[in-house]
């Protein structure tokens, strides 16, 4: 074989850790984040958190890659990072506040470009079923967490029930078990055959001795509150709350015999496969002889009263209250256009800074070769402080050409939202299409609407008979509107709500409106009528 040697030019692609790290930390979600700082300050003794307001560290070259408006401009300090402009076009650059900055600011950009050398300043940067009572009275100061932590359990409220009981231990021990066998919606989900084989094995005797404790203590469980615990299935539960209200009526009230017919009604109709409930399928109850049609509408009706999920209530759901990374608020001035500020939310804006006393001592021992860990992880403190500065800052960016693109929307509504995909704010911004999807994701923005995901302002067009295009969030919002004014009597179909569309000038097909309305979480018009 002849050997040779050769010279080939290629390019590729070569992601450095520092690059890798501002990905993932730009796809994390604020409590992500969080816990991801959480642990670089644990493991990395050159970083350290400080509440007090600093300048922000100088490092960076000049951003070279397009020319940045004043309105995408980031704060050297980033809590005061604000952006205002007009929704109208003539004003935009007048009207755009500056955003704040130190002397001196050149605009700077957070693509580093892998130099190890310190700076002489290590400075900080910016950074259904009703609600049980709580037994906290009036006090309108507890918040969410207090109120969670207070919350009591099923089982507790059960176990607390049982101890009333005079029961053998043996009962006791069998009340217990199914008690803590329950899920979070009050159901016993597992056979007594297996729970009596989980504790007892392959001794056959053993597991039938438990089964006939666990059908004693099952009985108890049902007799407890709140009504249909301990159901092995929907039908068993709205039973057990039929039979219930069966029993607390007054047998020598003679006014009451209607209510009486129904609720018996109502006990044969869960005793029937849930399907004919679920559809309401009213004439095949008839036919099977559960009773006549207008005590099945009754029945039916009060069947839909009932708690489905007896432990719901007792939930101790946890509380994700939704911590807006970008802030939007309207400014309106008399006789002006409205316009409106964006800006980062400082409560999400870690403050983190190189420790000045440990980089101090380390710059002064640079020259030594066993310090080479230490130097190593003293850059790694500055490069973790400057990707968490650059997603801060790309998320501002974005936020800002959603805000100026979505202007509709923010001074007249959902209904107003106007079609927009990644590509035209990538476009804008000079990104790419996965940056922007990044951002987007688990990032909020806290709007004079509400709370919503970067998310919710994208979404596909709808060709309407002007030639222009209607954004899918405003046909869901026209569709929502429809459904809130129609008769209960009579309800919209999709195909009526498709329609319907069509007059207002969008062609929206029938299994585009069944789409959007699943999506909305609104059931079909069968189950949307009123018996």
């Amino acid at each position: 074989m002849r050997q040779g040697l050769s010279l080939r030019v290629s390019q590729h692609l070569a992601l450095t850790p520092q690059l890798q790290q501002s990905i993932r930390l730009l796809q994390l979600s604020t409590l992500e984040l969080g816990q991801e700082i959480e642990q670089m300050l644990e493991v990395n003794p050159f970083l350290e958190m400080d509440h007090e307001a600093a300048e922000r560290e100088q490092f960076g070259l000049a951003q070279a890659d397009m020319p940045v408006s004043d309105g995408d401009r980031i704060s050297e300090y980033a809590p005061s990072a604000t952006t205002d402009f007009s929704s109208s076009a003539d004003n935009k650059d007048q009207d755009a506040t500056p955003l704040s900055a130190e002397p001196g600011d050149d605009g700077v950009s957070w693509e580093g470009d892998g130099t190890t050398e310190t700076t002489p300043d290590d400075g900080e940067w910016g950074g259904d079923a009703k609600a049980r009572t709580n037994n906290l009275g009036d006090d309108e100061d507890k918040d969410a967490t207090e109120l969670a932590r207070v919350q009591e359990s099923l089982q507790a409220y059960l176990l607390r029930q049982a101890l009333r009981l005079r029961l053998s231990d043996t009962d006791s021990a069998a009340l217990r078990f199914l008690i803590e066998s329950l899920n979070d919606d009050g159901y016993l989900e597992d056979p007594l055959e297996s729970l009596a084989q989980s504790l007892a094995g392959d001794d056959l005797e053993q597991i039938e001795d438990l089964v006939h404790h666990f059908t004693v203590a099952l009985g108890l469980l049902h007799s407890l509150e709140p009504v249909g615990v301990g159901a092995r299935d929907l039908g068993e539960c709205l039973r057990l709350q039929v039979r219930a209200l069966l029993a607390d009526m007054d047998t020598d009230a003679p006014a009451h015999d209607l209510e009486r017919e129904v609720l018996e009604v109502a006990l044969r109709v869960c005793q029937q496969p849930m399907d004919f409930l679920a559809r309401r399928d009213i004439k095949r109850l008839v036919a099977l002889g559960v009773g006549s049609d207008a005590l099945v509408r009754e029945a039916i009706a009060l069947i839909a009263r009932l708690e489905p999920k007896p432990g719901r209530r007792f939930v101790d759901v946890e509380r994700n209250i939704v911590v807006p990374d970008v802030l939007v608020s309207a400014i309106h001035k008399p006789g002006a256009t409205p316009k409106f500020r964006v800006q980062l939310n400082p409560d999400v804006m870690p403050r983190l800074r190189v420790h000045d006393i440990y980089a101090n001592v380390l710059r002064n021992h640079k020259a030594s070769s066993s310090h080479a860990g230490l130097q190593q992880r003293l850059q790694e403190a500055r490069w973790f402080i400057k990707n968490i500065q650059q997603r801060f800052d790309t998320i501002l960016r974005v936020s800002t050409a959603v805000v100026e693109r979505q202007k509709s929307f923010f001074t007249h509504g959902e209904l107003a939202m106007r079609p927009l995909v990644l590509r035209e704010i990538a476009e804008e911004l000079g990104l790419h299409e996965s940056t922007i999807s990044r951002v987007t994701t688990a990032k909020y923005m806290a709007t004079p609407f509400g709370t919503f995901e970067l998310k919710y302002f994208f979404g596909s067009g709808l060709d309407t008979e002007s030639g222009g295009s209607a954004s899918s969030t405003a046909v869901r919002a026209i569709i929502k509107q429809f459904i809130a004014a129609e008769s209960s009597k009579k309800p919209l179909s999709d195909n009526q709500l498709s329609e319907m569309l069509k007059e207002q000038g969008i062609e929206c097909a029938r299994r585009t409106v069944a789409k959007y309305r699943e999506g909305l979480k609104i059931a079909p018009a069968s189950l949307r009528k009123a018996l």
